[in-house]
């Protein structure tokens, strides 16, 4: 693959992944467009691993709460805040596994990769996110993540597997509906995202192995650097414009864009 393609594959995927504008719906637009061949799988997986790498490194400490408290609720105890974090994430990663597999199995999802429906999906969702953002309290914090509201922002989560809708922009959108604070609200969201980024990556990986692609290390090892880098400023970035900005220019970005890409559809 060209180098310049590559790098492009990762800086939108390291980018997009974590901003509530959909990492999959400008990944599948750039071959839409442009006319570019298809990445293949194996790139997917890497830059994957990539946004994968940066959201552990910037969120290194919940992570590592999280994990100390695998062994409690191993044995059944969820009597420490890592325990209970690590059973939190686990339960709003299930919804979007069990659709993403429904999926799958019946071949919707490649139904669902057409520039009208990432037209739509970027155009209504990212209203919904305004409408959510201005009308939300900002009453609940991290600490305050309940079974109820994982279970509600794991099904939203699941919704983010229609092309343009992004992971990280349903999340906030459900965690501002329950109230939480922009900063906390990303903040679950971001969190949400290792299981849900493990599983995909998974997936893809069993894909790549049953498949007929060959993994090519060097530029899998170029796009999941670029991809990290990239992924890493964005959440820094983000994470720390929420203290004062609200999630309206992302708003703006995404009507503006869901117009462009329904005229292009329809004309």
């Amino acid at each position: 693959m060209p180098l310049t393609q590559l790098l492009i594959l990762a800086l939108i995927q390291g980018i997009t992944e974590f901003l509530p504008i959909s990492s999959s719906g400008h990944l599948i637009l750039l071959p839409n467009l442009t006319g570019m061949q298809d990445q293949g799988l194996a790139i997917d997986v890497a830059v994957h691993v990539g946004t994968l790498g940066a959201v552990l490194l910037y969120f290194r400490a919940d992570v590592k709460e999280a994990v100390s408290g695998l062994p409690r609720l191993l044995t059944g105890h969820m009597d420490t805040p890592g325990a209970r974090l690590a059973f939190l994430l686990i339960v709003s990663t299930i919804p979007v596994i069990v659709a993403g597999l429904v999926l799958k199995v019946l071949g919707i999802d490649e139904m669902l990769r057409s520039t009208a429906v990432i037209g739509w999906t970027m155009l209504v969702f990212g209203l919904v996110l305004w409408w959510a953002d201005r009308t939300g309290k900002e009453e609940k914090t991290d600490t305050d993540w309940s079974l109820k509201d994982a279970i509600i922002m794991g099904l939203w989560q699941a919704v983010a597997l229609i092309p343009g809708t992004s992971r990280s922009g349903i999340t906030i959108t459900a965690a501002r509906m329950l109230g939480y604070t922009r900063t906390d609200g990303a903040k679950l969201a971001m969190l949400m995202s290792i299981p849900t980024i493990l599983a995909s990556g998974a997936l893809l990986s069993l894909d790549v192995l049953t498949g007929d692609d060959t993994v090519v290390v060097k530029d899998a090892l170029i796009g999941a650097a670029f991809a990290f880098l990239a992924a890493l400023l964005a959440l820094t970035l983000m994470m720390r414009l929420l203290r004062s900005v609200s999630f309206t220019p992302y708003v703006i970005y995404r009507v503006i864009l869901g117009a462009i890409l329904l005229w292009i559809a329809y004309s």
